[in-house]
């Protein structure tokens, strides 16, 4: 495919396909309006996609967080590799054996054979995570829209005002199959009782939200849904994608307040599996291409002969089984000491924001950290500078943000290091003196904020460009 050199910064190489329009001149048919409607819908990300330099970018090169965008070197603030496994030496040295054992790829679907290193994998994850089984399906994705579906069948699916698009789209299959999808406010469980008490009684009820959420760092109260769920005899589905890996069960050694082990918010905010469902992935902490629903035994058979990716779809490939067990063994040994890393690294930036008066929508002190600009029309203006300054990171557009929350995300792995820390306080300096930033309206430090082991940390749709 053609690439041309955009002028005026630094060279970067764009694909033709990097327009926002196909141009006239190649022809038109007269049915082709539907794509320029659907265009006119996302117009700020797809002028975004076609022009700026951290928007659909071609990445030529990457030594540590450091990664080469045409000829300029930046520091990777847009990476959700939170435990820095994607450079960790031990797990990549697992690859060449296994794949030697395995080769690249086992073409079966999961119902015709598994692979060995994939049923290790749900034995390990269920023992970490103490649910009663596991299934794994390459991607979060794969699994929205095959299991919502399936549990949704013909009844009712309460969907979270700022659920994650891929959730969303799940819940729309299930419509298209009969079931009714119901909005209730974000993390608000006063409002989704009362939907529920106004649905029909009879059907199922699926309550479907993130765990922690891609945008804000927060998490929801899943008492207070789990509650919900079992009195109204519902299933609530949580998609703890950023959670899993990063905070864990509480403990009176716990290094950090993420708590320990990584197994994720169930565990984290001691509630019980019953009546739900947890889908996580490896393609964050883990760095690995890989995804997992925590559930019973017997709705696990049953997706077996009911979910299409199991029927129908190849697993992940050889080398991220490989990374994946490794992973595991690597978050056994040494963890707890990563996140202990990326909690100290990320109180840092939330301390320097509060003091500079900066917002941010973070209330956890998770690795997460979105900065909504004053006015959303200087996103591309202000991503240029940050770009212009060796800053990389993932752009809040809208729609994948509401306008007021335009601005940008920050990501702290385990992989950075503290001088990439202050070179990202001192850029975020300089941008407040040329853009305005929203203005902080709490003063809390993070660093005070630690708990007592037991205490749940206060961690608690919208659909970022993140990999699920």
């Amino acid at each position: 495919m053609k690439t041309t050199k955009k002028t005026g910064g630094p060279q970067l190489d764009r694909r033709e396909t990097d327009l926002l329009l196909v141009p006239a001149s190649r022809g038109r048919r007269s049915f082709d309006g539907w794509l320029d409607r659907w265009i006119a819908t996302v117009d700020d990300l797809a002028r975004l996609k076609a022009v700026h330099p951290m928007v659909d970018a071609i990445i030529e090169e990457q030594h540590g967080r450091q990664i080469r965008v045409g000829d300029h070197w930046l520091t990777d603030w847009a990476s959700c590799n939170y435990l820095g496994l994607d450079l960790d030496a031990e797990v990549i040295a697992s690859i060449p054996e296994c794949v030697a054992k395995w080769g690249t790829h086992p073409s079966w679907s999961r119902l015709l054979g598994s692979p060995r290193p994939s049923v290790d994998i749900e034995e390990r994850l269920t023992e970490l995570l103490g649910c009663e089984d596991v299934l794994t399906m390459p991607t979060i994705t794969h699994i929205h829209m095959s299991v919502i579906p399936v549990l949704a069948g013909d009844g009712t699916i309460f969907l979270d005002g700022r659920a994650h698009k891929t959730i969303y789209d799940g819940a729309m299959v299930a419509a298209g199959r009969g079931a009714t999808v119901v909005r209730f406010r974000h993390n608000d469980p006063d409002h989704l009782e009362e939907l529920i008490r106004a649905s029909n009684k009879s059907g199922t009820r699926v309550i479907a939200m993130d765990g922690v959420n891609s945008m804000t760092g927060n998490a929801p109260d899943l008492a207070a849904f789990s509650r919900i769920a079992n009195e109204y005899d519902g299933l609530l589905y949580i998609d703890d994608a950023h959670g899993f890996g990063i905070i864990g069960e509480r403990s009176a050694n716990e290094p950090c307040p993420y708590g320990a082990k990584g197994n994720s918010l169930f565990r984290h905010q001691d509630v019980s599996y019953e009546n739900a469902v947890l889908v996580g992935g490896f393609s964050k902490a883990y760095s690995s291409l890989l995804a997992f629903v925590a559930l019973p035994t017997r709705l696990k058979d049953a997706l077996k002969v009911l979910a299409p990716p199991y029927l129908y779809s190849g697993p992940s490939p050889v080398a991220s089984l490989a990374t994946t067990l490794s992973g595991l063994e690597v978050n056994r040994k040494r963890g707890d000491a990563l996140r202990a890393d990326v909690w100290r690294m990320t109180a840092t930036i939330l301390d320097a924001l509060r003091d500079m008066g900066i917002r941010t929508p973070n209330e956890s002190g998770l690795p997460i950290i979105e900065i909504p600009l004053a006015k959303h029309e200087e996103i591309d203006a202000a991503g240029r500078f940050l770009f212009d300054r060796g800053v990389y990171v993932t752009m809040a557009a809208f729609p994948l943000v509401p306008k007021n929350e335009v601005g940008f995300r920050v990501q702290v792995t385990a992989a950075n290091t503290d001088g990439e820390v202050q070179h990202l306080v001192s850029a975020i300096t300089d941008l407040r003196q040329k853009f305005e930033l929203q203005p902080r309206l709490t003063a809390t430090p993070i660093k005070a904020r630690q708990r007592p082991a037991r205490e749940v940390v206060a961690i608690g749709g919208s659909g970022d460009c993140d990999h699920h």
